[in-house]
């Protein structure tokens, strides 16, 4: 298993890189973000590698820093995200302002970014949202701050916990939004948006 590659940079283009180590040229796909990152042609270079390895294929794609393979990760576990759509996501905006705005459940602004669409930007927000908020703060970044109609921590646990009990997620979010106050605990939001459907 390939995970770091040092050596010399024979190409770079949008499909990716060439990297040259003791004469053997590793084909790596990168996101646009490390790829505007990287120095020029025939200059040194040192990439972080995850190895994709599948029945047909074995892809690298790689990382100028570590935080974006963590995020790359992430993104991997999220249902239908493979490795290209997770690099094409990591290619929309920096690293950090990424992790800030999955923690913040910003959906609308993960639109923003070619191909994801609301319901992929929900889904990405629900499965890394903590986890990306935990990476945004080890990185330095600063907390989370929830974007207009986002739905807080308690309350975003809220709705799921809504959601297992067999309410519609538009239905629950909507309660939540209505009924439960801002400091509120997850137990008193539960406990209002279960009054607020049942009237």
């Amino acid at each position: 298993m390939i995970a770091r590659l040092a050596g010399r940079l024979v190409d770079k283009n949008a499909d990716g890189l060439v990297v040259d180590v003791a004469g053997v040229g590793y084909a790596v796909h990168v996101s646009l973000q490390t790829l505007a990152s990287l120095p020029a042609a025939g200059s040194p270079v040192t990439v972080l590698v995850h190895t994709e390895v599948r029945e047909d294929a074995i892809e690298l794609f790689g990382f100028a820093e570590a935080r974006e393979r963590t995020a790359f990760h992430l993104l991997r576990k999220v249902k239908g995200l493979g490795p290209r759509i997770s690099l094409a996501v990591l290619s929309g905006m920096p690293v950090a302002e990424l992790c800030q705005a999955i923690a913040a459940g910003d959906v609308g602004r993960l639109q923003t970014i070619p191909g994801v669409g609301r319901r992929l930007a929900e889904r990405i927000v629900v499965e890394c949202r903590d986890t990306m908020g935990e990476l945004a703060t080890l990185a330095g970044g600063a907390p989370a701050v929830a974007a207009p109609g986002a739905l807080g921590a308690a309350q975003a646990e809220a709705v799921s916990a809504l959601v297992n009990l067999g309410y519609k997620r538009a239905e629950a979010e909507d309660a939540v939004r209505k009924h439960s106050k801002s400091g509120a605990t997850l137990e008193e939001i539960l406990r209002a948006a279960l009054q607020g459907l049942s009237a």
